[in-house]
């Protein structure tokens, strides 16, 4: 009974809103000239129109004039606003110097989120480390540690750059925690995700360019890196393979940015996309069949990408320095001091 009579009491008040601006405008009308009186009735009535479709919008959304498109890219897009629904939300300092905007978004609060669990794992790592003795194993999280450690060092870094790889290993394993954990704070509960902003993914491939291009300078010397913009071919190609080159130069870092990018805003797409399925269907047959399990099986897969993503950029990151500094014939010189 009690929604019926809710019912009843919205319908009275709609009728209410319809009639009272014209019972208001009455005198106004009976007073006008003739060629007045539209004019004064027909602008309450198209604001209590208005005022009646704005209702019916907010009852139908429950209370939410958010479309589904519009949340997810709310979900997605970087924002000056924190929120914390349904405790509220926390407004983030704008901040522009000389023009340039430099203000604190939730993605610069996550990315911080992140170098600070960075360095307090592995200073508490660290600390364990030192005191160990030559008989003590690692245990727990100093275990865990090492084992990705050793994974990127061996099989990242020597793999793909050769000798010499130990000065790059810094950088290696720390854009791989990073990005890791920067992919990880996504997928918690108020959490966002960096890597899912364009400019982080390109700051974070401009700084392998430029390492790559620093190790191809110190490896070949200017006259070397500039022979090598040449493809070895004869002068008469030179026009046609230095700008392709040069065009390849670039082209790594833009697919480790757009990599990067793509995936980790693809899969909260396609998690917030299952979810809503079922409020637009409006079906409890939907969302228990389809939308919560996709959902949770999307979910799980994120995890998966995540550690996949993080380990992409960096092994393509040494691929990249480890083409930069190789020497032309350097494996045959090794294949045939080995044969001998």
């Amino acid at each position: 009974m009690k929604p019926v009579i809710v019912k009843e009491a919205r319908a009275f008040l709609k009728v209410l809103a319809l009639t009272i601006p014209l019972l208001m405008n009455a005198g106004n009308t009976v007073l006008a000239s003739p060629g007045e009186a539209p004019m004064h009735g027909a602008p309450a009535v198209a604001e209590a129109a208005a005022a009646h479709g704005e209702g019916d919008a907010h009852g139908e959304q429950g209370g939410h004039s958010d479309k589904p498109g519009d949340v997810i890219m709310h979900h997605i897009l970087d924002s000056n606003v924190y929120a914390f629904e349904p405790f509220g939300e926390v407004h983030l300092p704008k901040i522009v110097v000389g023009g340039f905007d430099i203000s604190i978004t939730k993605h610069v609060v996550i990315m911080w989120i992140a170098a600070a669990i960075v360095l307090l794992v592995f200073g508490s790592v660290g600390g364990a480390y030192r005191k160990m003795t030559a008989k003590n194993a690692p245990k727990g999280l100093a275990n865990a540690m090492e084992a990705l450690v050793d994974f990127i060092r061996l099989d990242v870094a020597k793999s793909n750059i050769g000798p010499g790889f130990e000065k790059f290993l810094p950088y290696l394993l720390t854009v791989f925690f990073f990005i890791l954990l920067c992919n990880l704070l996504g997928l918690v509960p108020y959490g966002a995700t960096p890597t899912g902003n364009i400019n982080v993914t390109l700051t974070l491939a401009v700084f392998t360019f430029f390492i790559t291009q620093t190790a191809a300078l110190k490896a070949h010397g200017v006259k070397g890196y500039l022979a090598h913009l040449t493809a070895g071919t004869h002068w008469s190609l030179w026009i046609i393979m230095i700008p392709i080159e040069i065009i390849g130069l670039f082209t790594k870092p833009f697919a480790l940015t757009v990599r990067l990018f793509a995936n980790m805003t693809a899969g909260h797409i396609v998690i917030l996309s299952l979810i809503f399925i079922s409020f637009i269907l409006k079906s409890y047959i939907v969302a228990v069949a389809v939308s919560v399990p996709f959902s949770i099986f999307i979910y799980l897969l994120e995890i998966f990408v995540a550690f996949l993503q993080a380990f992409i950029f960096t092994m393509l990151s040494a691929l990249f320095i480890g083409l930069a500094t190789v020497h032309e014939g350097h494996d045959e010189h090794e294949a045939g001091v080995a044969h001998h």
